[in-house]
């Protein structure tokens, strides 16, 4: 990749602007200020723009716990979104979410610029669970356990695939509901069935990977290199 290339994509600057930097000696490479806007860059090559080390990589992979109110989605003209909540920290990147939330649900919303995972996650063929915590505004019930494991028929007829509905003995409004499928309100349509709504909606973990408790609402952080070994597998 060029200098001015890498440059533009690490600091989120135009091209005409990382070629101005170069050429007024702002960017050093491997310690040598280095005024050619076209030097090709190989792996093993270190970049410093004004003083600070630059790093650009392929793809981002970050984990962020949604609050309510948000969009999960990349761009928006009048509403906030998942993006615009760590947009100032990946200047250039093009991330959008990798699966929805309901804006008014909270959770794990994986943000990337990998269109090829994010298939693979979504992809109806690929069975990945996403596990969500829910209270609902009456107890869970053994037929709704029931109707979970053989697979809800919604209101409009369409049959969902079979879901774990795991109850919690001290709390009769909680459950965990663990899905393989992204239909639209899915959670909420299933439980209308049965004459129950969902108060409290919040996605814990995909596949194996467990939202991190230590963000807090709004909060967010990369993968380690073992949860996105997790996600491809």
């Amino acid at each position: 990749m060029r200098l001015d290339q890498y440059l533009a994509k690490a600091c989120g600057l135009s091209r005409s602007a990382a070629r101005t930097a170069v050429r007024a000696g702002k960017v050093k490479r491997n310690g040598t200020v280095c005024k050619a806007a076209d030097t090709a860059l190989s792996a093993q090559d270190e970049v410093v723009y004004e003083g600070k080390p630059v790093v650009w990589r392929e793809f981002v992979y970050i984990m962020l716990d949604k609050p309510a109110g948000i969009l999960s989605a990349a761009r928006d003209a009048r509403e906030r979104t998942v993006v615009d909540l760590v947009a100032k920290d990946y200047p250039g990147r093009a991330l959008f979410p990798a699966g929805r939330l309901d804006k008014q649900s909270t959770g794990f919303i994986l943000l990337t610029d990998d269109g090829a995972l994010a298939h693979e996650l979504l992809s109806p063929k690929k069975h990945v669970e996403k596990t969500y915590e829910v209270v609902l505004d009456t107890p869970v019930t053994r037929e709704m356990v029931q109707g979970f494991e053989q697979g809800v028929t919604l209101a409009d007829g369409e049959t969902m695939k079979p879901a774990k509905l795991l109850c919690d003995e001290t709390r009769p409004c909680f459950a965990r509901v663990v899905l393989t499928q992204g239909v639209y309100h899915q959670i909420k349509r299933m439980f209308g069935v049965y004459g129950a709504g969902v108060n409290e909606l919040r996605r814990v973990a995909i596949g194996e990977v467990v939202l991190d408790d230590a963000l807090g609402l709004g909060g967010f952080r990369e993968l380690t290199e073992r949860e996105l070994a997790s996600l491809k597998r």
